[in-house]
């Protein structure tokens, strides 16, 4: 099996976000405190599967720098891209908190990590997102490897994006999205940054409504 042609997922790569807008997504408002117990019921009981997703990358724009879980920042003259996910499946599902994304580099058939994982994004609040058939929800990634120098970046170009759903646990069915971005090679530098799931499809640099 492939990671393209028979993954779990069906990764699309698109370049203009026309009629996206239209895709609707019912967002989950945060109960009181006494309701958080069915809060994490519901979501573990309907998560959506990667099965029954296609993730696909936004345009890239440039965006503003914003603070992490770390203290780390993604510098201001980095690209913004967005994440997308689609409910393909017949019913609706759930996600909420961090997707996990990784540069790689490699063939279809083998492929290795290069340098450290996305640093969480905490500009933006975690919410409980409820996808219908058919709609569409994002996160958005920011890259940017400026504010390295070139030798202690060791930077080298990613040709594509590891993405994980939340809460999906290791042996769950990765997304790989074919991307040439620049990448720092050495552990422990935040070069990428994501944040959380949001409602509704992604405009690269636009904070939807």
């Amino acid at each position: 099996m492939t990671r393209y042609g028979h993954s779990a997922w069906r990764v699309v790569a698109v370049v203009a976000f026309a009629g996206t807008a239209a895709l609707a997504v019912t967002l989950t408002r945060a109960p009181a405190r006494s309701d958080n117990a069915n809060l994490s019921a519901n979501l573990s009981q309907n998560p959506c599967a990667t099965s029954g997703l296609d993730a696909w990358l936004g345009l890239g724009a440039t965006g503003s720098a914003h603070p992490t879980d770390n203290g780390d920042r993604i510098p201001a003259h980095g690209t913004t891209y967005t994440l997308e996910f689609t409910n393909v499946s017949t019913r609706a599902c759930s996600l909420y908190g961090y997707p996990e994304v990784a540069a790689y580099a490699g063939t279809p058939a083998a492929g290795t990590q290069i340098g450290s994982s996305a640093v969480r994004d905490t500009s933006v609040r975690p919410q409980p997102v409820t996808l219908a058939p058919g709609a569409t929800a994002h996160a958005v990634l920011r890259v940017g490897t400026g504010q390295f120098q070139t030798t202690a970046c060791g930077q080298v170009t990613a040709s594509e994006l590891r993405v994980m759903l939340p809460g999906q646990g290791m042996r769950a069915q990765p997304a790989y999205v074919q991307i040439r971005v620049p990448a720092c090679s050495k552990k422990g530098l935040a070069f990428l940054s994501v944040q959380p799931i949001q409602p509704h499809p992604g405009i690269p640099g636009v904070t939807p409504p």
